[in-house]
């Protein structure tokens, strides 16, 4: 996702030069540990393990947690977060290995997804809505599976600030078991960057729990849904995400299409004529008292 620098070939195994094509008093050494520390930060994941393979100098090197850190940030496009909880390296692994949500627990219902990006929670509370269009209407009062019911959107509380990563999921019918089945559903799922690494989420311990439902029952013309930081619902980049038709597919393009930015992440899918869609809210927490550390917002026909 983060632009990278093209280099003409591959790094291999380095000696320093001859000394008969130096200044004879100019002092060189080819192990310059500042000069390879900031060649480092330009480099992709991939490349660094490749450097890091060269020899033991080289492998120090490309195992310094600025080097990581700065490969982290600048592939997701995202700020510092305040602190972390693991290594720098974990975190680029976490999240630019390959692994999603489904890859852990509901392999048999997964059918396919995609890499939206990554945005960034400043404050903990997050808007979840299924309608994209401006000006925001921010649901009050109520309990949240109340909202969602008479809404179709939801304010939730105490977030886990920092880094989140969006994917967009496809999943078969949940309500079924049917090898037949051809129901699909549509999710926006997001999480926040530790949750991988987190051993009680690997062992099962942390469950998504649904926050409330949401039925349309007539025609609809898309299947939407949103992920704001609400400190951040002013801002003009989340007018973009909120301008739904500047970047949603042609009336007869089927493939789903998402926007991210800083703070808000949105997915939208055309659909064919319909009897309306179901809308359901999840969310996992990091333990019974722990901070909400995923959220998915799933679209299914009815």
């Amino acid at each position: 996702m983060g632009k990278r620098m093209r280099r003409g070939s591959s790094i291999c195994s380095c000696s320093s030069p001859r000394s008969s094509s130096l200044n004879p008093n100019s002092i060189f050494s080819w192990y310059e540990e500042d000069i390879w520390t900031e060649i480092a930060k330009y480099l992709d994941g991939k490349s660094l393990v490749m450097l890091g393979a060269t020899n033991r100098w080289f492998h120090r090197i490309a195992m310094e947690e600025c080097i990581w850190k700065f490969a982290c940030l600048r592939d997701l496009q995202v700020p510092e977060p305040e602190r972390v909880a693991f290594n720098w390296i974990e975190l680029y692994a976490s999240a630019f290995d390959g692994s999603h949500s489904y890859s852990f627990d509901q392999q048999d219902k997964h059918i396919d997804w995609m890499r939206i990006g990554a945005f960034f929670f400043d404050s903990p509370v997050a808007l979840l809505t299924e309608k994209l269009s401006s000006p925001v209407e921010i649901p009050r009062g109520g309990t949240t599976k109340k909202m969602v019911q008479s809404t179709g959107s939801c304010v939730l509380s105490n977030i886990k600030t920092g880094i989140w990563i969006a994917d967009l999921q496809l999943v078969r019918c949940p309500v079924c078991n049917l090898n037949t089945c051809e129901g699909t559903m549509q999710t926006l799922d997001v999480r926040h960057i530790e949750l991988f690494l987190n051993e009680e989420f690997k062992k099962g311990s942390w469950q998504y729990e649904e926050i409330g439902s949401h039925d349309i029952k007539k025609h609809t013309d898309w299947a939407c849904g949103g992920i704001f930081d609400i400190r951040h619902l002013k801002d003009s980049s989340t007018s973009e995400v909120l301008d739904l038709r500047s970047w949603v597919g042609k009336p007869i393009d089927w493939q789903p299409k998402a926007r991210i930015t800083l703070h808000a992440v949105a997915v939208s899918t055309n659909l064919q004529q319909n009897e309306g869609i179901q809308v359901k809210y999840h969310a996992m927490k990091g333990g019974p008292e722990g901070e909400i550390v995923s959220i998915r917002i799933s679209q299914q026909l009815i």
